[in-house]
This record gives structure tokens, C-alpha cells and sequence, in this order.
């Protein structure tokens, strides 16, 4: 069934992106799929032809956010229905045994990115009535997390970032929405070399395509705030509950 919406997908062509771009492929939107690795996107173009856009992209940079919204801009008439900020990496380990060269990377990718597109997607989403942002966030943003305490203030500044411009854009008929999730089933998590130990403490329950779900609802819908699986909504509650008196249960979460 073909729709004229369009959405703009960060982190395409693995995971959680992937599963997204599936999900709005089969429901007919026009895809804009961006991703820094070019041969995983080759491969998604093969997978689903010429329906979607293919753009490699490094968002870590305003110069890279708004040579993807330019590109994205002359495929879409001048419009965005959905910008879908899912691009992120993920360093797990103790803070201190962490390559700063890699904490600089994560902090460029999951902070700035998010920020850049957003910036540079502003143009297209003003000019589309009813037009949404999503961003991808995560249940570490509940209550800071050890063995990714860089990644999880990354995503607290996400959740905030998200429900801050969610009042501002308001009058410009722009709603944001963050998904909140747990630790999801994708070769981020799956791969790592060093995994926290709340992975195993926790488990990994999400489906990348349980989140894809998250998001396509949040593109038709005016919450702020979606969470994915118990787990997240428990957390949200612990956090709420307890405030900084929740420390002896998180490090026991997390497995210290």
C-alpha cells in the first residue's frame, strides 16, 4: 500500500534501524536510509531496490547532518514526515578502562548527531504538516548506569533534548517523542567485545523489531514518552519511586 510519507532513518542498516526500515518499507512510506557504513547500505538497496534512498552519511558533524538533509530535501520535494534518529553507538566497560578515542566517537555520534539532524531536518519538517521526530533513547537514562556511564548520559541528554523541543515545536505542529528501551537484540549489544554486566543480569529481551513497532506508533502519535517491555516501564517506576535512594537496587541491577 503506498503512502506519500516519508521518513529519514539514522543507523539504517543494522539493528533496530533495520528493523524500522522494514516495517515502513512493507507499510509503503518512502525510506531514507542513512548510514556511515556504505556496504550495509548496498546490501539494504539490493534487499528492497530502488523504493528507498540510500545515503551514506556521517552525522557526527553539522557539515555531514546537513549534506544528508540536502540530499534527503531533493528526494522529498522539500518534506519529512518523520525524522527517526536511531544511529548510536554503544562502549561498554568500566569508565576507566575505556579508549577516550572512543568515548569522544560515542559522545559525537549519540549527542551531537542526534542534535545536527535534528537542526539540519528542521526546514523539511517545518514544511510538512503533522511531521514527527523520534529519537532513540534508552532505559539507561532512568538512573545513570555503570559500565556505560558515558553512553547512558548520552541518552539522558536524548530524553531531555527530546522532551524540551517537544514544547518548543509544539506551535510549529512538530511533535518529538523519545523510545525508551532496555538492552535490544542487535549486533551493538550482541557483538561487543567488553559487555557490562547487567547484560547478563538483566538479559537481553527486546526484538529490534519491538522497538521498530515502538517507533512506527510514535510516528502517528503524540506521546512523548514510549516505553518498550516491562522492564522499562519497572524501571521507570524504580526511578520515580526512589529518586537517588534507588543506588543500592541499581547496583544490584547492574550487577555491582
Amino acid at each position: 500500500m503506498k503512502t506519500s510519507k516519508t521518513i529519514l532513518i539514522t543507523g539504517a542498516a543494522s539493528g533496530i534501524g533495520l528493523a524500522t526500515v522494514r516495517l515502513f518499507y512493507t507499510n509503503g512510506w518512502k525510506i531514507i536510509a542513512a548510514d556511515i557504513n556504505q556496504v550495509a547500505l548496498k546490501a539494504l538497496q539490493t534487499e528492497l531496490g530502488d523504493e528507498i534512498v540510500a545515503i551514506q552519511a556521517d552525522i557526527s558533524t553539522r557539515n555531514g547532518a546537513s549534506a544528508l538533509m540536502a540530499a534527503a530535501s531533493s528526494a522529498t520535494q522539500g518534506k519529512l514526515d518523520c525524522l527517526f534518529n536511531c544511529a548510536g553507538l554503544l562502549q561498554m566497560g568500566p569508565h576507566s578502562s575505556i579508549d577516550p578515542l572512543l568515548i569522544d566517537r560515542m559522545m559525537d555520534v549519540n549527542i551531537k548527531g542526534v542534535l545536527y539532524c535534528i537542526d539540519a531536518a528542521l526546514p523539511l519538517l517545518k514544511n510538512t504538516p503533522d511531521a514527527h521526530i523520534v529519537n532513540m533513547s534508552s532505559t539507561s537514562a532512568e538512573y545513570g548506569s555503570p559500565d556505560h556511564a558515558v553512553y547512558s548520559a548520552s541518552k539522558f541528554f536524548v530524553k531531555g533534548l527530546t522532551e524540551a523541543l517537544n514544547i518548543e515545536f509544539e506551535p510549529l505542529g512538530i511533535q518529538v517523542s523519545a523510545i525508551i528501551a532496555p538492552y535490544v537484540n542487535t549486533p551493538m549489544v550482541n557483538n561487543a567485545s567488553v559487555k557490562a554486566a547487567s547484560v547478563q543480569k538483566l538479559g537481553v529481551k527486546i526484538e529490534a523489531n519491538q522497538v521498530a513497532q515502538t517507533v512506527w506508533k510514535a510516528a502517528h502519535g503524540n506521546k512523548v514518552i514510549w516505553r518498550v517491555g516491562m522492564d522499562a516501564v519497572a524501571l521507570n517506576l524504580l526511578s520515580r519511586l526512589f529518586g537517588s535512594a534507588a543506588k543500592p537496587i541499581v547496583k544490584n541491577l547492574t550487577g555491582y
